[in-house]
């Protein structure tokens, strides 16, 4: 059985190589194809998800949107943090400590 990874401010999350994040052409959208899946997140989902590149923490990666958005860091630390701990459940993110 598999050991649920924590999602910390320390983590550092990576898409899989077996996951990819790609604009389709088609439907004038952002993709994420897995196997046997395929998955169309909404704009800030992306947002997130490009920045995940295996280079920078999750603080990292609050920061970044925090000023990208003109957001107020602690409003949006849990709702990314949500979303990625989500994401790393469904094996669809890696997550280095």
């Amino acid at each position: 059985m598999r050991e649920r990874t924590l999602i910390t401010p320390q983590s550092v999350p990576s898409l899989p190589s077996h996951i990819r994040l790609q604009f389709d052409d088609l439907r004038q959208k952002w993709v994420v194809l897995a196997p046997e899946r395929v998955l169309w997140p909404d704009d800030v989902s992306v947002d997130i998800l490009k920045k995940c590149d295996g280079a920078g923490s999750t603080d990292e990666i609050i920061e970044r949107l925090a000023k990208d958005y003109n957001a107020d860091r602690n409003v949006i630390e849990t709702d990314v943090i949500e979303f990625l701990q989500d994401w790393s459940d469904k094996r669809l993110l890696e997550v280095h400590s």
